[in-house]
């Protein structure tokens, strides 16, 4: 949506340049990955895996670790996506790095600790059925400046709490037919939250839902890709918070799915199947069967009628 305001030869180069700012890794695991090519993404369907860190999160304290894990899967008309949401602390097996880190059953974030973005893919292959076309590392705390750059968003708050972090914002729920607007270091915090929540990690999994939502709606809202200042801020804010495996352009990646809104994008949490705890360790269980029931159906660019008329799992 963003790059559809870039017209001519000289908008476009200015974008390239952009697209060239981003960091790239080379990830072993994407060998046979479908490669961009230059006048979009690769046809037909395309799964793309989203990592988010918090390198400035207050509750960090060592080690490296991916909080959030995301599977975007784009249709093969790319006119839907269908964004699926794997709890931090699902027990999966971990295959065995290059490093003979893993080999055994763990939280899936630990894959990430043990051989990066590598094992990472492999791990969520291995979980999933899905074969991984692109790996998109993004630090949710550069949404902060994403969120800035578009003019803040609008959140339905769903419940009151206090944020434990300084400076403990108190969050108020919504009346019906209300919302809260937030700057980007309101909208980052209340994206963090997950402890004052007896769910945890599924509220703040939820609010992560909210918050992409509400920043699409606003790009579109407010005319960002019309206003040269709000086009170069949030191109720029993107371009630092985003790391891409070495065979994806964001540029050709946005300009392929520059049709789609908010309403084309489908939010699933993979279902679970209880929270018990394994070798001293508080886990998610996956429910085995809905799960498998719908990574396939995302394969074939739908999702289960049960998850559909559940909220829990579909927002």
């Amino acid at each position: 949506m963003v790059l559809a305001g870039a017209a001519g030869a000289g908008g476009w180069l200015y974008l390239r340049n952009v697209d060239k700012k981003v960091d790239r890794i080379s990830v072993a695991a994407l060998s046979d990955a479908k490669q961009s090519t230059p006048e979009g993404i690769a046809e037909g369907a395309m799964n793309i895996l989203l990592l988010g860190s918090d390198s400035r999160d207050p509750d960090r304290t060592s080690g490296s670790r991916t909080d959030t894990i995301m599977v975007a899967h784009i249709s093969a008309d790319h006119k839907n996506v269908q964004l699926v949401s794997i709890p931090r602390d699902t027990w999966v097996y971990v295959p065995e790095s290059a490093d003979g880190e893993g080999g055994e059953f763990a939280k899936i974030n630990s894959a990430y600790a043990w051989g990066g973005a590598d094992l990472m893919v492999q791990t969520v292959e291995k979980f999933t059925g899905l074969q991984l076309d692109h790996v998109m590392m993004i630090d949710f705390a550069g949404f902060k400046e994403i969120i800035d750059a578009v003019g803040g968003i609008d959140i339905k708050v769903d419940k009151t709490f206090t944020s434990i972090h300084a400076p403990y914002r108190k969050f108020t729920k919504n009346a019906a037919g209300t919302t809260t607007h937030m700057d980007g270091a309101t909208a980052l915090d209340y994206a963090r939250q997950r402890k004052q929540f007896p769910d945890g990690d599924f509220t703040r999994i939820a609010h992560q839902h909210q918050i992409i939502k509400a920043v699409m709606d606003k790009a579109t809202s407010t005319g960002t890709v019309t206003d040269l200042g709000k086009l170069t801020a949030f191109l720029n804010a993107t371009a630092s918070a985003v790391t891409v495996d070495d065979t994806l352009s964001p540029l050709n990646l946005a300009w392929a799915l520059r049709t789609i809104g908010s309403s084309d994008v489908t939010f699933v949490t993979n279902p679970t199947g209880g929270t018990p705890t394994i070798d001293g360790q508080s886990v998610v269980k996956s429910d085995t069967v809905k799960a498998t029931e719908l990574w396939e159906s995302v394969e074939s660019d739908t999702v289960p009628t049960w998850a559909l008329a559940n909220p829990s799992y579909v927002r």
